[in-house]
């Protein structure tokens, strides 16, 4: 997959607060921030939703989490899903009024392991 860089001569039609988030990613210190997360198996990415209208990239509103279900994404409202721990993986936070907040999850279903003894989480599956 190629990926292209934002940049004063390449803004991308993006909102500033996103054009911002795709610069930052070039700075040193955020590159070392991405090299410690990996540390860990994480990495960066760029919380956004799309309008509606024309599916233009916008910030992420903050009472709305981005949602895999059955190979398709979706922005759904965050009460949707607060309540749904046992069905949904959190797969990436942001940090907002000075805690951990989830913003992108994958809908789970859960299968009984052998003998009905263990319990195992696969993403969900269009039918």
């Amino acid at each position: 997959m190629a990926t292209a860089n934002a940049s004063p001569e390449n803004p991308s039609g993006l909102p500033p607060a996103l054009r911002t988030a795709q610069a930052a990613v070039l700075l040193p210190e955020v590159q070392e921030m991405l090299r410690r997360l990996s540390e860990y198996g994480l990495g960066i990415f760029m919380p956004h939703a799309h309008s509606e209208q024309a599916g233009e990239f916008e910030p992420l509103p903050e009472d709305v989490i981005q949602v895999e279900s059955g190979l398709q994404v979706s922005f759904q409202p965050m009460v949707n899903i607060a309540d749904h721990t046992d069905r949904f993986l959190p797969v990436g936070w942001l940090w907002r009024t000075g805690a951990s907040a989830t913003v992108a999850a994958c809908e789970m279903v859960r299968e009984e392991g052998l003998h009905g003894t263990e319990r195992y989480d696969k993403h969900k599956m269009p039918k």
